[in-house]
């Protein structure tokens, strides 16, 4: 990891149980020109006892500053920095005593396609991906030669047949990659949607989270 990305000690905002006294965790990574604090009460759609909601701040409200969909090389150090990020934050809440098992990471748009790719590069049992509009990052044709197995990691994915800034394909891609690396899959496409999330997308990633009360402590 490095501390030199552009993502580095930005702050860190949170709702919820303190982490020192929760029990689980929820990460939630905000979209392209959004901030922390808009995102961070997506979590109060899922109240849970016990748990913290975090939610980072990426530097100048973005990411990265291009498509997903382009070359990896033009969205650095972009995407790096957000990996690096978030992989310190993960470490973060597992010193804390919350394990792998109940930690859970969603975001929308952008900051579901963080979401989706950094738990692909750093696979294991996670309480599970919320992907609300995302997919993984590159270029059409990206090997995805991920290391590792998600054991079982519940995820949701949805998002619209016509979203302007998400190719469906790329939506059926992840979740076929996430599938092959031994994740539980639930996949929902939803006619005409638009770049938005919708209700019945909550009342699907509620499935995910009521599956942190059988994960082990």
């Amino acid at each position: 990891m490095t501390s030199a990305g552009p993502h580095q000690n930005q702050p860190v905002y949170a709702a919820g149980t303190p982490l020192a006294d929760a029990t689980s965790a929820m990460i939630l990574i905000h979209g392209r020109g959004a901030t922390a604090q808009s995102i961070l009460p997506l979590g109060q759609q899922f109240p849970i006892a016990g748990m913290a909601y975090l939610a980072p701040q990426a530097r100048g409200n973005q990411w990265y500053p291009f498509s997903f969909l382009n070359p990896m090389t033009d969205n650095q150090p972009g995407i790096d920095s957000a990996m690096d990020m978030l992989a310190t934050l993960v470490a973060q809440v597992i010193e804390s005593g919350i394990p792998a098992e109940k930690i859970v990471i969603g975001g929308f748009s952008q900051g579901a396609c963080v979401s989706a790719e950094f738990m692909a590069r750093n696979a294991q049992r996670y309480g599970g991906l919320l992907v609300f509009s995302g997919g993984l990052i590159g270029p059409p044709g990206t090997a995805r030669d991920y290391a590792g197995s998600l054991a079982g990691t519940p995820v949701f994915i949805g998002c619209s047949d016509v979203d302007f800034h998400i190719p469906v394909e790329r939506v059926h891609e992840t979740a076929a990659v996430l599938t092959k690396m031994g994740a539980t899959v639930t996949k929902k496409i939803y006619p005409d949607m638009g770049h938005t999330i919708i209700q019945e997308e909550l009342v699907q990633a509620q499935t995910v989270l009521n599956a942190l009360a059988t994960a082990p402590n």
